[in-house]
């Protein structure tokens, strides 16, 4: 075991991740003066108990695909790892804990990984899971499409039998990294014998998986639902609990509270109704909130400047439209005071990689129109120039924003052209067709920078038609030795520092700018048991939740 400071690897970084989170729910508990969920002052119950149907929904709408390799956003994150399932995962502690793989172990230089499998694993179909499938998952899943930013540096992946792995990388691999790609939102792991020779981005099974999971694919009944069956054959023989699971989507906030106050929806993850809801909710004494389970998926609001237009590719123009927007307002009356100010990508949450030491842009619209005029920008006529804005409407909160934004922008003379778009409109005109000036959109970041919060601002982030990565179009030579350089580095103190200096960075370029970072939300009914147990419950498989009579 490798020691850090007197404390072995994983001390360090499990007492430093708990630091955070213990300040993080201090904070959430002062600043949101929510009332006391239900659920916490209930005793522990007994046992978990097996029977009944779990109805789970989320703050936003129905995916494109149950299973989008490579992402896709969080509505098919949520859908696919009930079935498909990763080999680590983060619990609730911040503490790595294995799925499908029992054991992880570095070389002394960090060149190699062994990977050991858990055994008497079965695909849904009835096939055995062995080595080949991670395999055939590193070389045609991650590498090309899922985490290409993270495995650059592989040389070679090989079975070394049946449930063993061995990847070898030209570069050292942090071992906090490496075990986070394997615990990663989009490193599912595919059965090779159904998805191999095939293309994976279009394969059909994309929409009806086959995984190892503790939940089997049933029916998906477009605009309503999706229905999952027990897998009776799971590797963890007492779970899941209920006997189905119903993830259901309403295309209204409004219509949710309203589901949970019934009972037809059961638990709905990621802010599913407006905050203003929340307290009435709880006071009928059916529902409970809970924060927890958002530690390695901190939400942010963005707006993000298309480099290819004009105006926007303009640092200094970027930088004045960010002093004329009031975060102040924005959290107050948008997000009814539940969330802080975004300085750079990294979140205060984070308490491995935050720093405050960066460069802010604070509400000054004098300063703005002073730094517009010196980028020779006059008004004419009352308008200095004309832009797009898209505004992403999967929250009704990005809707709300864009029209602040527009008003905002007309103070210093910009002229905002606005279009509020639904889930499929807004990922084409955004990710795949560039067709925007400003975008306001979403992303939710884990602890490890690398590789889903980097690739919005590297230049190999850009990827055509890939949603939420760099859409910007954002190229930076200096940002990208930065994020090869944290790729790359073993030692804590030194990661820090460089992860530091790419938020400096990040906050003086402002290509994409977290606005606010938004506090997250569980509701459920006070029936549900365990539904936060990961520290992203979207994506947790719900193998351990279960329902009270």
């Amino acid at each position: 075991m490798r020691k850090s400071r007197g404390l072995s690897r994983r001390q360090f970084l499990y007492r430093s991740a708990c630091g955070a989170l213990a300040t993080t729910s201090t904070a959430l508990a002062g600043a949101g003066g929510w009332l006391v969920s239900p659920t916490r002052a209930l005793a522990a119950d007994a046992a978990p108990r097996r029977g009944g149907t779990l109805v789970a929904s989320w703050g936003g709408l129905e995916p494109q695909a149950l299973f989008v390799p490579g992402g896709g956003g969080s509505s098919p994150f949520m859908t696919s790892t009930k079935i498909l399932e990763r080999l680590l995962k983060i619990d609730e502690k911040l503490a790595f804990q294995p799925v499908l793989a029992t054991d992880v172990r570095a070389s002394a230089d960090f060149r190699t990984y062994t990977v050991s499998l858990r055994k008497n694993v079965l695909w849904h179909d009835g096939k055995p899971f062995t080595a080949d499938d991670v395999v055939y998952n590193v070389q045609e899943h991650w590498k090309p499409i899922a985490a290409g930013v993270a495995l650059k540096s592989l040389k070679r992946v090989s079975a070394t039998d049946t449930h063993t792995v061995k990847l070898e990388f030209s570069s050292p691999v942090p071992e906090f990294f490496f075990k986070s790609i394997l615990a990663g939102q989009y490193q599912v792991v595919v059965p090779k014998h159904l998805y191999a020779g095939k293309d994976i981005i279009t394969h059909p099974l994309n929409n009806a998986p086959v995984g190892t999971g503790p939940w089997k694919y049933g029916q998906w009944v477009r605009g309503s639902h999706v229905a999952y069956t027990r897998n009776e054959h799971y590797w963890n023989a007492a779970q899941p609990y209920p006997e189905k699971l119903v993830i259901r989507w309403w295309s209204d906030p409004a219509s949710r509270s309203a589901a949970l106050e019934t009972g037809e929806l059961q638990v709905a993850f990621s802010n599913p109704v407006p905050t203003r809801d929340i307290d009435r909710l709880v006071k009928t004494g059916k529902i409970a909130v809970e924060t927890k389970g958002y530690e390695n998926a901190a939400w942010t609001v963005t707006v993000e400047f298309n480099q290819r237009r004009e105006h926007v590719k303009r640092r200094e123009v970027r930088q004045a439209i960010l002093h004329a927007i009031d975060r102040k307002f924005i959290i107050d009356t948008i997000y009814f005071g539940r969330g802080k100010p975004a300085v750079s990508p990294i979140f205060r949450t984070n308490a491995l990689f935050f720093t405050d030491d960066v460069p802010k842009y604070p509400f000054d619209p004098a300063r703005a129109n002073a730094l517009l005029d010196a980028a020779g920008l006059p008004r004419k006529n009352g308008s200095r120039f004309t832009v797009n804005l898209v505004a992403a409407a999967w929250f009704e909160e990005n809707a709300k924003l864009g029209q602040y934004l527009k008003q905002a922008l007309r103070d210093i003379g910009i002229t905002v052209k606005l279009d509020s778009l639904d889930r499929a409109t807004a990922l084409k005109r955004i990710y795949s067709d560039y067709d925007y000036d400003i975008a306001v959109s979403n992303f939710t970041a884990p602890l490890e920078l690398v590789p889903v919060v980097t690739q919005f601002f590297t230049t190999d982030g850009i990827v055509k038609g890939a949603a939420f990565r760099n859409a910007t179009g954002y190229s930076n030579p200096a940002m990208d030795a930065l994020v090869d350089k944290l790729t790359v580095e073993t030692d804590n103190a030194k990661r820090r520092t460089l992860a530091h200096d790419f938020a400096r960075l990040a906050a003086t370029d402002v290509p994409l700018v977290p606005l606010v970072e938004m506090e997250s939300f569980t509701l459920s009914r006070v029936n549900v048991r365990q539904a936060t147990t990961s520290a992203n419950v979207q994506g947790d498989a719900l193998a351990d939740v279960w329902l009270a009579s």
